[in-house]
């Protein structure tokens, strides 16, 4: 049985590798397995793309381990966005945050001139984003149309050898994704 524990060093260390080379890991969010990479490597954003048959003009999710790991993009922001940003993390909560200085690649934002973020509670998101020592894509395992992988089996059986590293563990303890809410509005998503 998975645990929902902080992966192990040498877990830590070949998913930072992977992520580092360009590679593809699968690992367990607060709610649906993601699938995740360095967001500033456009081969490895399209390969999450192309596995999820998902089209660029979506954009994807950035996660991250702590605020400080995001401040980049929260600091050009006005401090009321700044705290309506904050006041949800840690936590299954996406903010989406206006990218005034253009800081995100287009492949990560899409169409869009915000670009969604979260600082997860979940440990082994924590531990994957402070190895890697930046925010990672995070996007839900699972091809365009079909329902998000909850079980490690339905990582291999959608995506089989087509992802280069899979970290072990458990979902937390949310049955829904995170919450998508847009700073600037208010309006929420999902």
């Amino acid at each position: 049985m998975a645990s929902s524990s902080s992966p192990s060093f040498m877990q830590l260390a070949l998913a930072r590798q992977t992520v580092l080379a360009g590679g593809v890991i699968a690992y367990p969010t607060e709610a649906v397995w993601g699938l995740g990479c360095d967001p500033w490597n456009e081969q490895a954003v399209n390969d999450i793309l192309e596995l999820k048959q998902r089209p660029v003009e979506k954009g994807v999710i950035l996660v991250a381990s702590s605020v400080e790991q995001v401040r980049f993009l929260l600091d050009p922001l006005p401090a009321d966005l700044q705290h309506a940003a904050t006041r949800h993390w840690p936590g299954p909560v996406t903010c989406l945050l206006p990218d005034v200085k253009h800081q995100i690649p287009e492949w990560v934002r899409g169409k869009h001139s915000s670009i969604a973020v979260r600082v997860s509670d979940h440990p082994i998101v924590r531990a994957l984003c402070d190895a890697a020592g930046m925010p990672l894509v995070s996007t839900s395992c699972n091809p365009a149309g079909r329902q998000p992988a909850r079980a490690i089996w339905q990582v291999r059986r959608y995506f089989a050898d087509r992802i280069d590293h899979i970290v072990p563990g458990a979902l937390g303890g949310n049955r829904k994704p995170s919450r998508i809410i847009d700073i600037v509005t208010g309006q929420q998503f999902r």
